[in-house]
């Protein structure tokens, strides 16, 4: 970590609603939509980001993140390929309960992931992102739009655990995550922050 920039955070929200997220289907290089939910999710995630300062903005090129990005006031963010949800092989599109009709215990993090990605290849991925929103050229905050699964094992390396550990952080749509220190410390400052939308 630089000195000249001991505060520097890295925000992360994950993508509003998308009907394949409503019902738990798992998704990850399928480009599914936001639902008219998950567009005023975005909206109000807009509202929360706000007046707040970023030296970078970044996106998962998937529409569902890009258009996150767009609605809560963030159109020219950066297209970023490594910020791209789980490959899920042969389990993409399926329930977890559906999965386990086939092989029981099944698990995201556990595998086996056919034709997908590993949870290690995973983390591989979220480890380029940290690397790149800590280059010293870049002076400030990072803001990352991207995905459930995904900012789970970024934020697991972000404190140094191993990417698996992020089956530990329950991760919500539209919600908010902020990756900073304390001292000298990575922390996870804040985590799984509703965007607060009203009834």
């Amino acid at each position: 970590m630089s000195d000249t920039n001991p505060e520097r955070q890295i925000w992360l929200v994950r993508h509003g609603e998308t009907e394949w997220s409503k019902s738990g289907r798992h998704t990850g290089r399928s480009d599914i939509p936001l639902t008219d939910v998950g567009r005023r999710q975005a909206e109000a995630l807009g509202s929360r980001l706000a007046g707040h300062r970023f030296a970078l903005v970044l996106t998962s090129p998937r529409s569902r993140a890009v258009e996150t990005a767009r609605l809560s006031g963030f159109r020219d963010a950066i297209l970023e390929p490594d910020l791209g949800e789980w490959d899920y092989g042969d389990f993409e599109g399926r329930t977890t309960a559906d999965i386990r009709t086939e092989i029981p215990e099944w698990s995201t993090w556990t595998g086996p992931w056919r034709n997908g990605e590993t949870v290690d290849e995973v983390g591989a991925r979220a480890d380029r992102v940290i690397e790149r929103c800590l280059d010293p050229s870049v002076d400030g905050d990072v803001l990352v739009f991207a995905h459930g699964h995904l900012l789970r094992v970024l934020a697991a390396r972000w404190v140094l655990l191993p990417a698996g550990a992020g089956r530990l952080l329950a991760l919500g749509t539209a919600t908010l995550g902020i990756l900073g220190w304390e001292r000298t410390t990575r922390v996870i400052e804040t985590w799984n922050e509703a965007c607060h939308l009203s009834d």
